[in-house]
């Protein structure tokens, strides 16, 4: 990134996003990117994004929160999605090779959208967790506009994840560890609601510990859930404007919108505890308040979004050319964010789902003092 930076303002005529993503473009070094989460959780590092930086630790979170903030949380859990299948064995002894699913979500009642590996000889049946006969049988029955496959069960495949299912860790780890010790490591403390297949990763650096502290402090909690898709690790290869989001299933309960709804109208904070609750918050909301209910969202924050709902944000640093490193700069102004990524570049700080974590201010609020 470059050392000098244009003069940011909300009410600046907007750049385009791909402008923007362009002058955000940075060499990350592969040994930056985090292969394993800190020890404890909250020992990772957490940068302030104000002026000036602050570089921190993150069970330091309730010094820099107030009593009355309100930390809205995504708790959905990871599945374990990714699955070995078998092909059939003809009358003549052909087939039975191996085929590996990434199931997606549920499209409809046993129908499940997945990603399959290899994906061109998979044929039109599969025998997910065994042999031909002994596994789980799915028929391949449509394919989608992405390259995923339909996959059609005879049964409810759920109850037999934990069995038969592997956590799908993102490409970028080098899986070194059991997947019983992924299990634990990649879900956060307070996962409650299945459907993921990737892990809302701001929420790994909570311990309970530190729940109970922000607790005492008088910090309210509230949850969400929005169920992370396999488009998270979707980069942006072309313009900006052709990119298509995958869509997912987020839910907003009564209760959460209540208590988001009084935060705002009482002057509290709403701190998001990462991108996952903005992109669900955001699409809650109506133009004047957070609403219950359950849906879909594809919604897209790019710079010159103006971000309604959260005040702060916490979220992980975001890889060069993807989605979210947008919406963290529709989020606090690219002046802080490129501030901020050089920093993380220079002082050490690791990338990703199992990185450090920045604590942003919305931009709409930023005086020039920080956060």
């Amino acid at each position: 990134m470059a050392a000098s930076y244009p003069q940011d303002s909300t009410h600046a005529a907007p750049d385009s996003a791909d402008a923007v993503l362009a002058r955000l473009h940075f060499e990350l070094p592969e040994d930056r990117i985090a292969q394993t989460g800190a020890q404890p959780r909250d020992a990772s590092r957490l940068m302030v994004v104000g002026e000036p930086l602050e570089h921190r630790i993150f069970r330091e979170l309730p010094s820099l929160l107030r009593p009355g903030d309100l930390l809205v949380f995504n708790e959905s859990r990871v599945i374990p999605a990714r699955v070995m299948a078998r092909k059939p064995v003809d009358a003549a002894g052909f087939g039975g090779g191996q085929v590996e699913v990434l199931l997606l979500r549920e499209e409809e009642n046993n129908v499940w959208s997945a990603y399959l590996k290899p994906a061109k000889r998979a044929g039109k049946e599969l025998w997910l967790g065994g042999a031909p006969g002994q596994g789980h049988r799915a028929e391949v029955v449509g394919t989608l506009d992405d390259g995923a496959r339909l996959l059609r069960f005879d049964h409810d495949i759920k109850p037999h994840l934990d069995e038969i299912g592997r956590l799908p860790l993102p490409p970028y780890i080098q899986a070194g560890d059991s997947d019983e010790t992924w299990r634990e490591r990649y879900q956060t403390v307070y996962a409650r609601t299945p459907g993921s297949v990737a892990a809302p990763t701001a929420g790994l650096h909570f311990t309970p510990e530190l729940l109970a502290q922000l607790d005492a402090l008088g910090v309210e909690r509230a949850h969400v859930t929005l169920h992370v898709g396999a488009g998270t690790f979707k980069p942006i290869t072309g313009a900006v404007a052709d990119h298509v989001m995958h869509a997912e299933r987020y839910a907003v309960s009564e209760d959460t919108a209540r208590a988001i709804n009084r935060a705002r109208a009482e002057g509290r904070r709403v701190v998001a505890v990462g991108t996952t609750t903005v992109r669900t918050l955001e699409s809650a909301w109506n133009g004047h308040e957070v609403v219950p209910g359950e849906d879909e969202t594809r919604i897209f924050i790019t710079p010159g979004t103006v971000v309604q709902v959260p005040d702060l944000l916490i979220t992980n640093l975001h890889l060069p050319g993807s989605t979210l490193l947008l919406l963290v700069t529709a989020f606090a102004g690219e002046k802080r964010i490129r501030a901020a990524y050089d920093a993380a570049l220079q002082e050490g700080y690791r990338f990703y789902s199992l990185g450090d974590a920045m604590l942003l201010e919305n931009r709409k609020w930023a005086v020039g003092s920080g956060v």
